[in-house]
């Protein structure tokens, strides 16, 4: 599980043959659980201030391979007792989606990103959604387009700051959106406990 607070932007040092290559200052330890943009990848290889992880044939599928270039986010995973200041996050990316639209607003800039009409079920405005790893807050939603404001201090430690319009970013929606819409499309009734253990994964 992950907070969706990246912990650094580490610099791709390749990818080849599905291994990725990273530099960066935090130390995993082999069979750890790192959020790579958003996707969650088991180290398998540990160098000096590098490490490496392997990507899965699902993952390759599911994410936007073309951005492990230069700077990626890296967030490791929770530990028990761990404090969680965004959202809890799988690392299991739902869906990809493209930015359509960037515009600098008077304290933040605005990001509109476009996907699929499947994904924005589980969007709603002021839910809760990751981009590329990132805990954010959905804003605005119309159609298959929704909004973002990224915050000053998000924009400055996060690689937010080169994203152009075109790019394709990796989605995770909100876990408990995505249950509460499954128990909903079943024949089977929603119950003041399932809702209870539905929020308990929070």
């Amino acid at each position: 599980m992950f907070t969706g607070l990246i912990r650094e932007c580490a610099q791709t040092l390749s990818y080849k043959d599905n291994i990725l290559s990273l530099k960066a200052k935090y130390r995993p330890n082999i069979g750890d659980s790192v959020a790579v943009n958003g996707a969650c990848l088991t180290v398998i290889e540990i160098g000096a201030g590098s490490f490496k992880a392997e990507l899965s044939h699902e993952s390759r599928k599911t994410i936007a391979v073309e951005n492990l270039k230069n700077l990626v986010h890296i967030e490791p995973a929770m530990t028990l007792g761990s404090r969680i200041e965004g959202h809890l996050l799988q690392g299991h990316i739902d869906a990809l989606g493209e930015i359509v639209k960037i515009q600098k607003d008077e304290n933040g800039t605005d990001f509109s990103i476009k996907t699929t009409k499947e994904t924005m079920k589980f969007l709603s405005p002021k839910g809760s959604v990751a981009i590329d790893g990132v805990s954010l807050t959905a804003g605005e939603i119309e159609g298959d387009i929704f909004k973002l404001t990224i915050i000053p201090h998000t924009f400055s430690k996060t690689i937010f700051n080169t994203y152009k319009i075109g790019r394709r970013v990796n989605i995770e929606t909100d876990m408990i959106a995505r249950y509460l819409f499954n128990f909903m499309q079943s024949d089977k009734k929603l119950t003041w406990s399932d809702i209870d253990r539905i929020t308990a994964l929070y």
